[in-house]
């Protein structure tokens, strides 16, 4: 299938590298984002939720690369920085661009909501790239959508998200609740294969019903006129954006020293 490579925000500096790796872009994530603004029970908003958090493992590893290559010198701690610094220039502008798109004459405040379907569905996929990179720079390829899909969502829970899988991992390990082990490597190789679906469908209930709570808010700010729903729709978007780096911070623990040979660049 043809990859739609429209963007979707006019790339800027940091960002560029993550909006050319996404692998939705233009009208088929405008198309996603309109699933994203059905009711969140049906098999639509299913269907496009799990196809903007899964990212397959070949982009990700290409999206490494190709920081490898703009930063040769760099070391993996360092390139996680990157990884981060990046993630957040993109929501960021993502959701002030959003929000901005109210001031143009002509553009009402239906039009800035249908905007901001597209707007959340390009978050989503962006924290799936950021979450994912960050994992495969620490030497975990996540190859299995269902585990890469819980990783995600319990980044962007922040705290609640890291106890849930913590106590949920234990049970199902057969040890209780986990405390000393990254919560990361839980969710990618030491939850056994049989557990990963029904760790996956809890987390995934808190995760909608956190987000789309959060959401609902700011989807409805961004699209307030005179330059108010740019300065909502940014914010939103970086508080977060911040939620999900602090999470991925602690979900691995210190960066390796070398990378892996599949991530030369």
């Amino acid at each position: 299938m043809r990859r739609d490579k429209t963007p979707v925000t006019p790339p800027t500096g940091s960002d560029l590298d993550l909006q050319r790796d996404l692998p939705v872009q233009g009208s088929s994530l405008r198309r996603l984002g309109a699933g994203l603004e059905s009711d969140v029970t049906s098999p639509t908003w299913q269907r496009s939720l799990n196809r903007v958090l899964a990212v397959q493992h070949p982009l990700v590893v290409s999206h490494v690369r190709r920081l490898r290559r703009r930063h040769p010198e760099h070391t993996p701690a360092q390139i996680i920085r990157t990884l981060e610094r990046e993630y957040l220039a993109a929501v960021t502008t993502g959701g002030a661009a959003v929000g901005a798109s109210a001031v143009i004459p002509g553009v009402g405040i239906g039009v800035s909501l249908a905007l901001s379907g597209a707007e959340t569905a390009y978050f989503l996929e962006a924290s799936a790239l950021f979450a994912q990179s960050v994992t495969e720079v620490h030497g975990v390829a996540v190859t299995d959508p269902e585990r890469a899909r819980t990783l995600v969502m319990a980044m962007m829970l922040g705290g609640p998200g890291v106890d849930l899988v913590k106590q949920l991992a234990g049970e199902a390990i057969g040890h209780g609740p986990v405390r000393s082990a990254f919560w990361g490597d839980l969710v990618t190789k030491q939850l056994p294969k049989a557990a990963v679906s029904g760790v996956s469908d809890l987390i995934r209930k808190q995760f909608v019903k956190r987000f789309v709570r959060s959401q609902s808010v700011s989807i409805v700010g961004r699209a307030i006129p005179f330059g108010i729903g740019a300065v909502i729709g940014g914010a939103g978007n970086h508080t977060l954006g911040r939620k999900v780096v602090t999470s991925s911070r602690s979900a691995f623990g210190p960066a390796p020293a070398t990378f892996l040979p599949e991530l030369d660049a």
